[in-house]
């Protein structure tokens, strides 16, 4: 709101008002602003959560091997966190531009969904929250209403680089001049590194661009919801997702700033994607909110995120590099949450398959995989055959865990980005 208010203001002649054309000042200001939300509003929701004693169960000290007991902290911090996204990006963005609405329903829409599964743990008093059907129900319907609207927008649509060769071997980079509707993505590690969805389905013939579409739309919901539940598992230590989140938000900002800027992008070879420069102000609101939050947040929490913020970061980071499309960088770039993931599907497959054979066996000690490294064998099922059981040998202190965890996350976001120049 106050960025048409200043440019409305910029033909009068007001001094200052032409600097919130600028994406530097309004991003900057954003990540200010939600940074000061999260940390005062955080505050006065956390004695407010306290003085009406809604918190969630949370693990006693008995199953932690420091005695670390977490019980009575209040959960449904994702709010703090939305609240702080909100707020700076309806004041502060092109409310018009199509994929900074998109972010916004996004936001809305997994934050929804995560506080009906808080509400029901906390309020209901079942543990296990929301049926994860309905999760995965809300998380699908919601990639099908991105993949559909990017189809449909005319405003959504990229410019495609081009390489040129020139003489004494130099390659210049241009782009066509024409905003076009694509199915193409960037792809890792290749030198020609766009990627058409259309060419998966090139025996459709003359209807393989609406084929391609089609797969778009599914590789949309399937990234949103693999992201949004890898997140979600992430979250089982004091700071852990938000720090993660923040350092992947930190590079998605980077990659959506040289997407929306045709040099950087020509000196990146990437597609250019007009419009996507609002994103920079989403990213750098969600970046200052989960760094408010973690003032909180971090070892000993005052707080918990609960499914309220988790669900709704890894959307909207699924979310956003579908918009620039990078969305197969995603496994590199939330390569924690990945590995979260498969620790979890592995456990209970090696467990299923052992259970078969009539022998008790867990592949880790413990899962999610940062699970795994808080655990002694003390603390182990004697009757379980575990092939993991002296890894790592004793236990970290879970603040460490998440500080390890924190440094992997900014190697592959440096790898991510690094991708866009190794082919």
């Amino acid at each position: 709101m106050l960025y048409y208010l200043f440019r409305f203001l910029e033909q009068y002649g007001v001094p200052g008002s032409g600097m919130w054309s600028y994406i530097s000042f309004r991003s900057l200001l954003a990540l200010m602003l939600a940074l000061v939300i999260s940390a005062w509003f955080g505050e006065y929701f956390i004695k407010w959560m306290k003085r009406h004693r809604i918190s969630e169960e949370q693990r006693d000290a008995s199953i932690d091997p420091f005695g670390v007991q977490k019980v009575g902290v209040p959960s449904m911090g994702g709010i703090i966190i939305i609240v702080s996204i909100l707020v700076p990006c309806l004041l502060l963005g092109r409310l018009r531009n199509i994929y900074m609405i998109l972010m916004l329903v996004s936001t809305v829409w997994l934050g929804l969904l995560g506080f009906l599964d808080d509400y029901i743990k906390i309020f209901k008093h079942n543990k296990e929250g929301l049926a994860g059907r309905y999760k995965i129900v809300g998380q699908v319907l919601l990639g099908l209403m991105v993949g559909v609207t990017l189809y449909l927008s005319p405003d959504a649509t990229i410019r495609e680089n081009i390489e040129l060769q020139r003489t004494g071997q130099v390659t210049q980079v241009v782009h066509k001049s024409e905003a076009v509707k694509s199915t193409k993505t960037t792809i890792p590690f290749v030198k020609n590194n766009n990627f058409d969805y259309a060419e998966l389905v090139s025996w459709c013939g003359r209807y393989k661009t609406q084929a391609g579409w089609i797969v778009f739309v599914l590789i949309t919901v399937l990234v949103i919801t693999s992201v949004s539940n890898g997140a979600n598992l992430n979250d089982g230590m004091d700071g852990m997702a938000a720090g993660n989140s923040a350092i992947i938000c930190i590079a998605l900002g980077i990659l959506a700033y040289v997407s929306s800027h045709i040099e950087y992008a020509a000196y990146l070879n990437i597609m250019y994607v007009p419009g996507s420069q609002e994103l920079v102000i989403f990213i750098c609101a969600m970046v200052g909110a989960l760094i408010g939050f973690l003032w909180y947040n971090a070892f000993p929490a005052q707080i918990f995120m609960g499914d309220t913020g988790s669900l709704t970061i890894g959307g909207v980071i699924a979310v956003l590099a579908i918009i620039i499309h990078k969305e197969l960088l995603v496994p590199i770039l939330c390569g924690i949450f990945l590995i979260e993931s498969l620790s979890v599907i592995l456990q209970v497959e090696f467990f299923k398959w052992g259970k078969r054979k009539g022998v008790k066996q867990r592949l880790f000690k413990r899962t999610p995989i940062h699970d795994n490294f808080r655990v002694l064998p003390s603390q182990l099922d004697p009757q379980c055959r575990y092939v993991l059981r002296n890894w790592p040998r004793g236990a970290w202190h879970e603040s460490k865990i998440t500080v390890r965890f924190w440094i992997a996350t900014i190697l592959l976001a440096a790898l991510t980005i690094i991708t866009l120049k190794i082919r």
